[in-house]
């Protein structure tokens, strides 16, 4: 579904993504891993349209996409939550959910309905507090509201950067079990997150980047690439 060759982005003259190669199977969820400045949130952003890439490619189900602008790959189904969430000041829940549609241009008024109904039932916390100030929720109800902005256009590809920043590890186990039921549902996921061994639980494949570059990479159901894994992140 996604295949990233030779990538490089620059910020200025900070050289970021330094030659990342990178396929992502359609249904899976691959984990980025690595410590803070080493590139992971720009890597999401340049897949996203956020930043130009200075070098590579990047395809999105056979088609290029590195250099289009984020609404256009948006809407060829390429989802992103960032990790700050970006919820609309002066907006409720429910006209913050709407903007989602965005995504899905000449999506039916019945259609917009059912899928609100849908995201209601996968957000239960989200429909108490729909006509809530979107900024008033807890972090975790941001978070989630984030999530279900981005998924209810039902992108193909979800960008997911860091979900569990922050928050009580009450709500990072719904934030994961709503990740898990959004993979069984058959959505591919591209997660970035630090809390390692709760990112292992849904992931199928991982890699850390160090530098703006793969170090390690394998699979999350094998104990030795866990392990490589494991001593990667504690040198």
């Amino acid at each position: 579904m996604l295949e990233i060759r030779n990538l490089h982005t620059h910020y200025g003259p900070s050289h970021i993504i330094q030659g990342i190669d990178l396929t992502l199977r359609e249904g899976e969820v691959f984990g980025v891993f690595g410590r803070n400045g080493v590139g992971k949130t720009t890597l999401l952003k340049t897949i996203a349209g956020w930043v130009k890439p200075t070098e590579g490619a990047i395809e999105f189900n056979g088609e290029p996409i590195h250099g289009l602008h984020a609404d256009r790959i948006a809407r060829r189904g390429v989802g992103f939550v960032p990790e700050d969430r970006r919820i609309f000041p002066g907006l409720s829940v429910e006209e913050n959910l709407t903007l989602g549609f965005l995504q899905v241009p000449g999506r039916s008024s019945k259609e917009s309905r059912a899928a609100l109904q849908r995201t209601y039932e996968r957000f239960p916390r989200l429909s108490e507090r729909r006509n809530q100030n979107g900024t008033t929720l807890s972090g975790g109800e941001q978070q989630m509201l984030a999530m279900a902005r981005v998924t209810i256009g039902k992108p193909t590809l979800l960008l997911i950067d860091e979900p569990s920043e922050g928050l009580a590890p009450m709500i990072v186990a719904d934030l994961f079990a709503i990740i898990q039921e959004m993979k069984a549902a058959g959505c591919t996921i591209l997660l970035v997150e630090q809390n390692v061994h709760q990112a292992l639980a849904v992931c199928d494949r991982f890699a850390v980047i160090e530098r703006g570059r793969i170090v390690v990479s394998g699979r999350a159901s094998d104990k030795a690439d866990c392990e490589r894994l494991m001593a990667t992140l504690a040198v």
